[in-house]
């Protein structure tokens, strides 16, 4: 007798598809487990969370955006928060954008809590970048529990709440990180757009990089510790808007989908 298979569960299916084959082309064998947003989203709604809040959880990001619906891209920053970061969240907060920040421990939340606990009031996301930016793979897998375990906590400590994200430091991780990760209760996310702002001090060079770039359900990546990079963002978020685009944090990327510790995330 012939099975008849529902939209939705033929997109979860081609999703879980393409989650392995993007693991064996990163790693030579399914060694980890990737997925695309748009995957993990189309799965969520196969699992029957149709109707569900695409807000995400608090803590994740503001507005109801539904990326289900809506042309999103999602805003990320890594290894602040610096002396650049409250002008940042100046600039998010004028043009009611939001961000994920993933942080460092040493040098940055260590010193400047008064910055993490305002990324979190103003409906941004914390995630983690490890506390002294170690490369994962290249250490052992106690020394990478670590690295991530104490900004877990430092982050807990301001804020009241732990990340459910990380970065791993150069986007390098593989199957004993994912272990760590998902003990940790940590998803991992990766980008698709990068403005290299750590080669360049020039705005207008930053801004036309992510351009170029960006797609639908991409992931953007920029540093808020380099000079260049902050004033770029009112041309990159008026140019974004024009195009048609909501600018969302990782988490309202992926919902009605949840991240899922120890899963790879990469558009």
């Amino acid at each position: 007798m012939p099975q008849h298979i529902s939209a939705a569960r033929r997109s979860a299916l081609a999703g879980l598809l393409t989650a392995a084959s993007l693991a064996l082309a990163l790693t030579g064998c399914a060694t980890y487990d990737v997925t695309a947003p748009a995957d993990a989203r189309a799965g969520a709604t196969a699992d029957g969370a149709k109707n569900a809040d695409a807000k995400g959880e608090p803590g994740t990001g503001g507005g109801a955006v539904d990326c289900r619906k809506a042309k999103c891209v999602a805003l990320t920053f890594d290894a602040g928060p610096s002396e650049n970061t409250n002008r940042l969240l100046d600039i998010l907060q004028e043009n009611d954008a939001h961000a994920t920040f993933f942080m460092l421990g040493k040098n940055h939340i260590a010193e400047r809590p008064a910055e993490v606990k305002r990324i979190a009031a103003e409906g941004h996301e914390l995630a983690n970048h490890t506390w002294s930016h170690k490369i994962l793979t290249d250490i052992e897998p106690d020394e990478a529990k670590r690295e991530l375990a104490r900004v877990q906590d430092e982050v807990k400590r301001i804020t009241g709440k732990a990340p459910a994200l990380m970065r791993p430091p150069q986007g390098r991780t593989d199957q004993e990180v994912s272990r760590v990760s998902k003990e940790l209760g940590l998803a991992q996310v990766l980008w698709s757009v990068t403005a290299k702002d750590y080669q360049t001090t020039d705005p207008a060079l930053i801004t036309k990089r992510v351009l170029e770039q960006t797609k639908p359900d991409g992931i953007i990546l920029l540093h808020d510790i380099y000079k260049g990079t902050v004033p770029a963002v009112p041309g990159i978020l008026k140019e974004l808007k024009k195009r048609g685009y909501a600018v969302v944090t990782v988490s309202q990327l992926l919902a009605p989908a949840k991240p899922e510790p120890g899963m790879v995330y990469r558009p």
